[in-house]
């Protein structure tokens, strides 16, 4: 019976399931190493799939199921597992014809850009050694002020290009004043500028919620910061930023925040270090979304709140970190907190042996940019009235 049931499932009934949970990394220019938007792509790959959907490797997630809800959970359901499952025991057929899946334009995540803002010329990446961290100046994307309801970063050689933040730079700013257009400056400099986008492998891209947008001040300038890792082999980058400009004014702007532990010190061998950053939100604001960054020997990372004193919740806790797979988790609520809530930021390292993505046990690791340093970042964005920018939101207002 369980035979007759599985020869029953086609690629009819399995293509809708990689349309809602794999297709935007597993399509041409993605990260997904193959496309599985037709049957002639996926059919060579279908134990493979079988495989990696039934252990839960795939599609990547590592939020722990006892705290939150999340609306871009990827997970597989368990119908979904079973009919992929039936439908490689019955033999992985192709069925009736059916259209290829429907995609966004091809080269993009979003929808087709109104303003697309590329380096001037490709970066040289070495086949081996490090590279600091790359501060390319962008075109100025907007004379007058400008609301952007979906961004995205592209790299022309993702293989090389670990992350990549895409700050903006406001016209009176002086940070990195001495900065020509297109040309990279390897400076080691921090801001307090607001950032339009993080991009990390298999990250999605910026889209804001109905009726939220980010804006991008008038004459403002587009920072790519960009940390580069060669993998073997020479290559040259081109990163380009796509802008979808919102239709209308937005009734709630988004803002990125951030919160770091900068005094980290990780001993030798030491597989359970932990660190940890808190702070209070200065005005009220709705809390959209989370986005832990750490390096190789990040292990776990839990965002925890308490609206009055002592009364804590968490609110994501991943476990494992990835460091491959950064993910951001967005609430399916978002959550409204008052201004004088806590939130109270941990990371915990695993500096051991046991650890097989740790380049170097017998090493005391400090805070520092590259990958086998350390580091600890906690984003998170919020939304708040539109007409509140970064720096009023962390102006403390008198209690009513």
């Amino acid at each position: 019976m369980m035979l007759l049931l599985a020869a029953a499932i086609t690629f009819v009934d399995v293509q809708p399931i990689l349309e809602r949970r794999c297709v935007a990394c597993h399509r041409k220019g993605e990260v997904g190493p193959m496309p599985l938007t037709t049957y002639k792509e996926t059919r060579p790959w279908a134990k493979g799939i079988r495989e990696a959907v039934t252990a839960h490797t795939m599609p990547p997630w590592f939020a722990d199921d006892r705290f939150g809800k999340f609306k871009n959970d990827p997970r597989l359901t368990v119908s979904e597992i079973e009919t992929i499952r039936g439908w490689v025991e019955g033999g992985s057929v192709e069925g009736p014809a059916v259209k290829p899946i429907v995609t966004l334009p091809e080269g993009w995540g979003i929808s087709a850009p109104d303003k697309v803002l590329t380096m001037k010329t490709a970066y040289p990446v070495p086949s081996k050694g490090s590279v600091a961290y790359q501060h390319i100046l962008l075109d100025s994307p907007c004379p007058a002020d400008c609301w952007v309801s979906a961004a995205e970063a592209r790299p022309s050689v993702r293989g090389v290009v670990h992350h990549a933040v895409v700050y903006i730079r406001e016209a009176d700013s002086d940070w990195l004043k001495d900065a020509k257009s297109g040309v990279p400056l390897s400076a080691k400099t921090q801001t307090t500028s607001d950032i339009l986008l993080v991009y990390t492998p298999g990250q999605p891209p910026f889209i804001a919620p109905d009726g939220m947008a980010k804006k991008i001040p008038a004459k403002a300038h587009l920072v790519l910061q960009v940390h580069y890792t060669p993998n073997g082999k020479a290559a040259a980058d081109k990163m380009k930023v796509g802008l979808v400009f919102a239709k209308q004014p937005p009734r709630q702007r988004i803002l990125t925040l951030q919160m770091n532990n900068g005094a980290i010190r990780i001993p030798p061998e030491d597989a359970s270090y932990h660190a940890s950053v808190s702070g209070t939100f200065p005005n009220d604001a709705l809390l959209l979304n989370f986005f832990p960054h750490l390096h190789l020997r990040g292990s776990s990372f839990e965002y925890v709140i308490a609206e009055k004193p002592g009364q804590w919740e968490t609110l994501l806790r991943v476990k494992p970190y990835r460091f491959n797979w950064q993910l951001r988790y967005e609430l399916d609520q978002p959550r409204r907190l008052p201004k004088g809530t806590q939130i109270l930021m941990t990371a915990t390292y695993d500096n051991s042996k046991n650890n097989p993505y740790n380049p170097d046990p017998e090493a005391e690791v400090v805070w520092g940019e590259q990958s086998w340093e350390e580091m600890m970042v906690g984003f998170f964005e919020v939304a708040v009235p539109a007409e509140m920018d970064k720096k009023s939101f962390f102006i403390r207002t008198q209690s009513r």
